[in-house]
């Protein structure tokens, strides 16, 4: 059996080499056969073809050895075909079949990495993005010593980077539409707090920041008579956080403009830059 096995696979190399012959494989009921030709297109990169014969010979040999090889070669396929959420949805049908198979470490980090290859821009609908960060994740918690896992993990926060500048391009909206239908400000600043809560360890942490000093200095601005020195006190305590944190940031100078202008407003002397700075 062995031996035939061999036959048919370098049957299948050698005569698979022209669109007439491939119609005719379309044709036959070998499927030992048709099994060879696909993993011998597989291999030759011709993965249309391959995935066209193995759609069809997964449902034939079910139960089979040749089986799970079949639905991740099939996965495979799609992932190189860059039609990742057809491959996504592969390697998903494999891991729950085969949960122990030959093939499910693999499985599982390419069900995640195809994800992570189809999420939008961040303006978009992030829902494919959070299901890609629960794939990769699930990955994670099945493999922690896989060779794999660092790629993982780098997919993961670059996949949370996203969501946070989703929620940044938020927030700077919400600034930017200022009293326009109400007090955007105030949203700004809760969105901008949550994305830092969520996610204390963005890269768009310094951006953020300044996002909610520019919203809490305007929404003193434009407060009523009666909250305007606590508004202007609270705008003063986040410029203190903001530059605590990040004392040598691309904001500086507006940070200590709208310090200084909350100051004036409150009545309350100018304190020196160094001053300010050594605190």
């Amino acid at each position: 059996m062995k031996k035939k096995n061999i036959f048919i696979a370098l049957l299948a190399a050698l005569t698979l080499t022209s669109c007439g012959e491939y119609n005719k494989l379309l044709k036959s009921t070998d499927y030992e056969y048709k099994y060879e030709a696909a993993k011998t297109y597989f291999a030759k990169g011709q993965y249309t073809r391959a995935s066209t014969l193995l759609n069809e010979l997964i449902a034939i040999m079910k139960g089979t050895d040749k089986a799970e090889e079949s639905v991740y070669m099939l996965g495979m396929c799609y992932y190189n075909m860059e039609d990742y959420p057809t491959a996504a949805q592969s390697f998903i049908q494999y891991y729950q079949v085969y949960p122990r198979g030959v093939y499910t470490e693999l499985a599982r980090y390419h069900a995640g990495k195809a994800l992570f290859l189809d999420t939008p821009d961040p303006r978009l609908d992030q829902t494919s993005t959070y299901k890609a960060i629960e794939e990769l994740q699930m990955f994670l918690e099945f493999y922690p010593q896989s060779s794999l896992a660092r790629d993982a993990q780098n997919m993961v926060l670059e996949l949370q980077d996203k969501l946070v500048e989703k929620e940044y391009l938020a927030a700077r909206m919400y600034f930017n539409l200022g009293n326009y239908l109400g007090n955007n400000y105030r949203s700004c600043v809760i969105t901008a707090q949550n994305a830092l809560k969520d996610y204390p360890y963005t890269k768009l942490r310094e951006d953020l920041s300044i996002l909610i000093l520019r919203a809490k200095y305007e929404l003193a601005v434009y407060s009523v008579w009666e909250r305007k020195n606590e508004r202007y006190r609270e705008a003063v305590d986040e410029y203190y956080a903001f530059v605590n944190e990040f004392p040598e940031s691309k904001y500086s100078k507006e940070a200590e403009d709208i310090f200084r202008k909350s100051q004036k407003e409150l009545g309350e002397t100018p304190v020196d830059e160094d001053e300010v700075s050594e605190e």
